[in-house]
């Protein structure tokens, strides 16, 4: 199945349109708007103050705090008051869960990673990608961020477009055949994306 071959509801507009937030737990509110609006520059734009959660009606005093990206996008977090973090997978490595967010050019990443140093937060990268070029460094919640540039890397990504479905397929007979990436030469790909 392609991207065109999937079903769409043109009528009534449920074609998803983008990310709007990605939530996160933080330790402290005030430590977090820090890191996100004086270090990172985005803009803290909406905090709501609850007691019982909306969508549960549950017992659970918060604040949520959301930071807008250029396009409107956000990234949000929930201070609970109680000063602790989310705790991570011990299965899961440090490197896979993470938040990505784009900058214009190369200038601009070299321009973070100044920034960053610079506050004393330790950066990894730049690393090649291929297609995008990143550096990841960890937020004070724990939470690995990454902050990557596009490269003019058009029929690479294009040919990596026409390829999505086949590479899975790939991977998803390795793995049921319980083979490893590398064992054979279908999914050697998919350790690239990290």
């Amino acid at each position: 199945m392609t991207q065109s071959d999937l079903p769409r509801d043109a009528e009534s507009g449920a074609a998803l349109r983008g990310l709007h937030h990605f939530a996160w737990r933080c330790r402290d509110a005030e430590e977090t708007r820090h890191f996100y609006e004086d270090i990172l520059g985005l803009p803290l734009v909406h905090v709501v103050k609850e007691e019982r959660v909306p969508s549960t009606g549950e017992y659970c005093p918060f604040v949520h705090l959301f930071f807008e990206f250029a396009d409107h996008s956000h990234i949000a977090f929930f201070d609970l008051g109680d000063n602790g973090v989310s705790v991570p997978d011990p299965a899961t490595p440090r490197w896979v869960n993470h938040f990505a967010m784009e900058v214009e050019n190369e200038a601009a990443l070299e321009t973070m990673r100044r920034r960053l140093t610079g506050h004393g937060i330790e950066t990894v990268g730049p690393t090649d990608h291929h297609f995008i070029r990143s550096i990841y460094f960890f937020d004070p919640n724990g939470l690995r961020l990454e902050i990557t540039v596009r490269l003019p890397m058009h029929d690479y990504v294009a040919d990596k477009r026409r390829a999505a479905h086949d590479e899975l397929a790939a991977w998803t007979r390795d793995k049921a055949a319980g083979l490893r990436p590398g064992q054979s030469g279908t999914s050697s790909q998919a350790r690239q994306a990290g």
